[in-house]
């Protein structure tokens, strides 16, 4: 069977979804390769480096003539995927709630997608999970944009001018992401504390040697919801955490804030009135920007400046490490297919469990219950 990697159409995407890695993994499986030329050269994977690994390399049309399976980081605009094989699978990134109408787009053209971020967070699929791989490299860059843009140091210094006081890091939300930045932060030097809503995060923190700040004798949310994800807060709780990060942030150098919700908006963690309390220099990162933000006044794509502070609303922070997240973004790919990859049909065939779980469209129709809801 063909399967086809497309370069990436979404303005400032400089990932791509296979690697030369993973394209001779492919092979070796008994699949054919077909990479669009430049695919991979933001990523400084060269088309020489494909070839040499075994794929052709070509055109669009080419590329995805007959092809059964496209492969991409985000999802390709379904217009664009003529000459591929009837029902052939789209496998990428696919934002479904933000990108309905693409979704069903897909439907329309008779192709099956599959959202590799609705992956379910089980121990069998953790080699497959595009937004923990993702995530990591997205806290561990966040903490590098802060120092970035902070004017001071992070480290505590000690020198014959004086003593160089240590960063103070706030980062609210520790998933993936906020253990990467708590990580990070630490071996830059840093004082570090954190927060979330889920109490069995509190130990993760203490681990990384961080302070865990919490919303004691109030009820919040004692586990995690969902897939492993955050639910939302209580408003009860919500009132009692937005008093205890008020006091808690006004003393804090940088803050990095993590926390998103599947399906909603961002929650707002950080007010204008919180910002304010914070001293002139001071930096926030705000990982969640694109989904509507943690933080009032941030804006997607800019770092702007309120009461003094930086807001960093960077898009696709981890797109900002090309080369390792397409490694990462790549390996998951390889790794979802070959564990289904059935060698007498000489083709990936998907489990009940997991396809059921990422399958968007199917004949013609939407067929996934989380956007059928």
């Amino acid at each position: 069977m063909k399967i086809a990697v497309v370069r990436e159409q979404a303005a400032g995407e400089r990932r791509v979804a296979a690697t030369p890695e993973t394209v001779k993994k492919f092979i070796a499986l008994g699949a054919m390769l077909a990479v669009e030329a430049g695919a991979g050269a933001a990523a400084s994977f060269a088309d020489v480096d494909y070839a040499a690994a075994g794929a052709t390399v070509g055109d669009r049309a080419a590329t995805l003539a007959g092809a059964a399976i496209v492969l991409g980081v985000q999802g390709p605009d379904p217009a664009s995927l003529g000459g591929v094989a009837p029902g052939a699978w789209v496998v990428a990134g696919l934002n479904p709630f933000g990108e309905r109408a693409r979704v069903d787009g897909y439907a329309a053209a008779g192709l099956e997608a599959l959202a590799m971020e609705f992956m379910p967070r089980i121990t069998r699929a953790q080699s497959m999970d595009i937004l923990s791989s993702q995530s990591n490299l997205a806290g561990y860059k966040a903490v590098l944009d802060a120092a970035a843009e902070y004017g001071r140091a992070f480290p505590m210094m000690m020198t014959a001018a004086g003593t160089v006081s240590a960063a103070r890091v706030f980062v609210m939300g520790v998933g993936v992401a906020g253990l990467q930045a708590i990580a990070t932060a630490r071996r830059l030097g840093a004082q570090v504390s954190a927060t979330d809503v889920r109490s069995a995060t509190k130990e993760q923190i203490q681990s990384l040697g961080a302070k865990p700040i919490f919303v004691e004798n109030v009820a919040g949310i004692e586990g995690e919801g969902s897939g492993g994800y955050a639910g939302e807060m209580s408003p009860e709780y919500q009132a009692a955490q937005a008093e205890l990060v008020s006091a808690h942030i006004a003393r804090q150098d940088i803050v990095i804030t993590t926390a998103l919700i599947p399906g909603r908006p961002a929650p707002r963690l950080v007010s204008d009135a919180q910002l304010a309390s914070m001293r002139p220099g001071s930096v926030v990162v705000d990982l969640a920007v694109e989904q509507g933000g943690n933080v009032e006044g941030a804006v997607a794509g800019e770092v702007v400046e309120r009461h003094g502070v930086k807001i960093v609303g960077h898009r696709n922070v981890a797109g900002r490490l090309p080369a390792d997240a397409s490694a990462l973004f790549a390996r998951n790919l390889y790794n979802f297919l070959s564990t289904f990859w059935d060698k007498e049909q000489a083709r990936p065939v998907l489990d009940a469990e997991i396809g059921d779980a990422i399958r968007l469209t199917k004949d013609g129709k939407v067929v996934n219950a989380r956007l059928l809801s």
